[in-house]
């Protein structure tokens, strides 16, 4: 057996040999590999029928009896096993291309005993990659560290590929045992770091191969290949065939899952994609590929709407990791050293400045990077570290990203600045739908669309769309989902700014708010609300008379005609006197004209329908002495005589019968002076002398001069020199001498045009 304290590459083991002679052996030696099969793994069927559910049960079994039997080895007959049996780095291999993903399109196993026997293996391969990269598992079993590193390396037991399908496999749940294997391997092994840069233009190669699908090409000196002379003959996103599309969709979300899988999980290796342009090359293809994937799945007819949803859904998640893996790289390399306080800082920020100025040609990424990660958090963090730092520089930059948001058409979502220290990260936090993972329906997390929140302005409100535009946004909406109703897009809209493309997004990923998410998704449109006619308001003379044609059905038409009536002319006309028949019972009341009723003994005034008399009028005044000492002795114009005045064509009667009775009486009081009617029309002079006076009044108020002083433009003779008032009358002349003649034509002009006098 081995010795303690000693490491297993150094071991010697005594074993029985062939011929029955014990022999000393290595501890790692193909001579102590036990002699078992393991065979391949198979993914789960996809039909689920009871005889393919079985056999995979039967074969899944036998990995796991065989991965357990391994697992319970010893240390070094563990490592003998792993190293010398071809057999199992076969079977490992084979899970890491076939097990199923979370974004694989094969529907899930409804067989319960499936899924667990799914599980099962999956945790019996993850357990054995653990322990393949463990190199002490306590202190006797363990292996020399530069021995380890040459084991999994020369023996492939770990490569890139590998390690990139463990991450995405075994990354959910697992991420810190993860980073620790992936950490010892590149620690005991720094070769896999000349490996991983070698792998960086293979995965640029990705991106260019999806380019040359979509009949795209990659612009700039970042292109790795020249533009091939029939580029134009390539099919597009548009024109290719439906299975090509969905396998380019599904193409580019393994990709970008896999590699930000393994960025996020071992941040070390930020530093390799970081050079060889893998940044800018990201942001480029992203900028010319994905709008036109995002129109051709959009646009593009499928049969199956939920597949168009799904395959939607793929592609905005892809697109969302594209953003965070380029978050990652500008974290780890530039954004970290900052935060940790290390040397050549400001280095390490005119470094991340130089980056985010490149980003500001590629207008969709920089704004779907900045709704994820705003850079004015990012600029405000190196501001509080670096006083010094460029503010001209800074304010270009931010002026770049407004500009950005305005040339996509989108509102840029209003965010408070989070100060982010060094053991928080730069990592923001936003919301993300799920999809499903094999594992028994676990959901896998990190699939987010581009598009968050609902955006709104400034003030609140959002904005209004006309008729027409309100009409073309339902359409573009219900060519991809037409099972909802118009009522329900309606309030979506109003909800989101009037925004289909977030609309349509929200939707898909079941982001809605809560209002919307509890609404009936069929409701259709409301009915508008009949505005009154123009005509059941208005009023004019003809507001229900007979004829009234708005408010009644039938008009007397023989009471209508124009121009001339038939049957009539001007003779006609002239000799009818009816009109004179109808004023003369008005005009017999005033026939009677009683001067004097003499009424016998007896008799009354009611007989005579007269009102008896009553003096009290005349008594009040008799009572007054009004007048009684004015010099006047013309009794006719005393003011104390009251004239009672009646028109002299109406008699008592008439007067009685108009007034109901009052005595009717008319006082004419003349002024004291005895004056003729001339005395309305005043004095000329008198009044030219008031207004004399007022002018003066208003003048002293004002304090104007009556009298101005003459001007002394003329001044001295040459070369005496000026006085004071001379200068300033010279002043005044040259300002105002443009007010006479025509030097104002262009001012009045204007004036009188702005008061609408001349036509524009």
């Amino acid at each position: 057996m081995a010795c303690a304290r000693v490491p297993l590459d150094e071991q010697q083991v005594t074993e029985p040999g062939s011929l029955g002679k014990e022999q000393t052996l290595p501890a790692l030696h193909p001579a102590r590999k036990e002699e078992r099969c393991f065979v391949p793994y198979k993914s789960p069927p996809e039909d689920g029928s009871p005889a393919e559910a079985e056999a995979f049960l039967e074969h899944a079994k036998f990995i796991t009896e065989d991965l357990d039997w391994l697992l319970a080895l010893p240390h070094d007959k563990f490592w003998c096993q792993v190293v010398f049996d071809e057999s199992l780095q076969r079977c490992l291999d084979s899970y890491l291309h076939h097990a199923p993903r979370g974004l694989d399109l094969a529907p899930l196993p409804s067989s319960p005993a499936v899924v667990d026997m799914q599980r099962s293996v999956h945790r019996a391969v993850f357990l054995t990659f653990l322990r393949m990269a463990t190199h002490k598992e306590s202190k006797e079993n363990f292996l020399t560290p530069a021995v380890f590193g040459e084991i999994i390396y020369e023996n492939f037991l770990f490569d890139i590929p590998k390690i990139l399908d463990l991450c995405v496999l075994f990354g959910k749940g697992n991420s810190q045992l993860l980073h620790k294997m992936i950490e010892n391997i590149f620690t005991q092994q720094p070769s896999y770091y000349s490996d991983l840069i070698e792998t960086v233009p293979t995965v640029l190669q990705v991106f260019d191969t999806i380019l040359d699908k979509c009949g795209l090409f990659c612009e700039g000196a970042a292109a790795m290949e020249p533009l091939k002379l029939n580029s134009h003959k390539q099919p597009t996103a548009m024109t290719m065939s439906q299975q090509d599309l969905v396998d380019l969709v599904l193409y580019l979300c393994d990709s970008t899952t896999t590699i930000h899988a393994f960025l996020d999980i071992f941040p070390a290796a930020c530093s390799s994609f970081h050079s060889d342009g893998f940044l800018a090359r990201l942001t480029s293809f992203y900028e010319t590929a994905v709008p036109d994937l995002e129109k051709a799945v959009r646009k593009r007819n499928f049969d199956d709407k939920g597949f168009q949803e799904d395959l939607w859904k793929r592609l905005s998640h892809s697109c969302r990791k594209i953003v965070e893996m380029a978050h990652l790289l500008l974290h780890h390399t530039c954004l970290q050293p900052i935060l940790e306080g290390g040397e050549n800082m400001q280095t390490f920020a005119d470094e991340l400045l130089q980056h985010f100025t490149s980003f500001l040609p590629e207008k969709r990424f920089l704004s779907d990077y900045d709704e994820q990660f705003p850079i004015a958090d990012d600029i405000s963090l190196l501001q509080q570290a670096l006083p010094v730092i460029d503010e001209t520089r800074t304010s270009y930059l931010l002026q770049g990203v407004e500009s950005a948001w305005d040339s996509v058409g989108r509102r840029r979502p209003h965010r408070p600045i989070q100060h982010r220290g060094a053991a928080g990260g730069a990592a923001a936090s936003s919301s993300s739908f799920k999809l499903q993972e094999p594992e028994g329906g676990a959901s896998l997390e990190g699939a987010e669309a581009m598009m968050d929140v609902p955006r709104k302005g400034n003030d609140g409100a959002g904005c209004a769309a006309s008729e027409a535009e309100l009409e073309s946004l339902l359409t573009c909406i219900r060519e991809l989902l037409p099972d909802l109703g118009e009522g329900f897009l309606l309030a979506c809209l109003h909800e989101y700014d009037y925004n289909s493309e977030l609309v349509i997004n929200n939707i898909l990923e079941d982001r809605l708010t809560p209002d919307l998410d509890q609404m009936d998704r069929a409701m259709p449109r409301p009915v508008k609300e009949k505005v009154a006619d123009v005509l059941d308001v208005r009023s004019n003379v003809f507001d229900d008379d007979e004829f009234d044609v708005f408010r009644r059905d039938q008009v007397d038409m023989s009471r209508i005609w124009k121009g001339r009536r038939k049957g009539e002319n001007a003779r006609e006309t002239l000799n009818d006197k009816q009109h004179i028949a109808e004023q003369k019972a008005r005009y017999q009341a005033y026939e009677t004209v009683v001067d004097e009723v003499v009424l016998e003994p007896g008799e009354t005034g009611e007989a005579y329908e007269l009102d008896a008399y009553d003096d009290e009028y005349d008594d009040t005044y008799e009572m007054s002495q009004v007048g009684a000492n004015d010099l006047d002795g013309d009794s006719l114009l005393n003011p104390c005589v009251c004239v009672c005045v009646i028109f002299f064509f109406l008699n008592e009667m008439l007067v009685r019968s108009l007034f109901h009775g009052v005595n009717m009486r008319v006082y004419l009081c003349f002024s004291q002076n005895n004056v003729n009617r001339d005395q309305f029309v005043q004095d000329p002079a008198l009044l030219r002398e008031r207004a004399d006076a007022r002018r003066a009044a208003m003048h002293q108020r004002k304090g104007f001069r009556p009298e101005p002083r003459p001007s002394a433009v003329a001044g001295q003779p040459k070369g005496q020199g000026q006085n004071k008032e001379t200068l300033l009358d010279r002043r005044k002349k040259e300002a105002h001498k443009g007010r006479g003649a025509n030097h104002n034509r262009r001012n009045m002009a204007d004036r009188k045009r702005n008061k609408g006098m001349i036509p524009s």
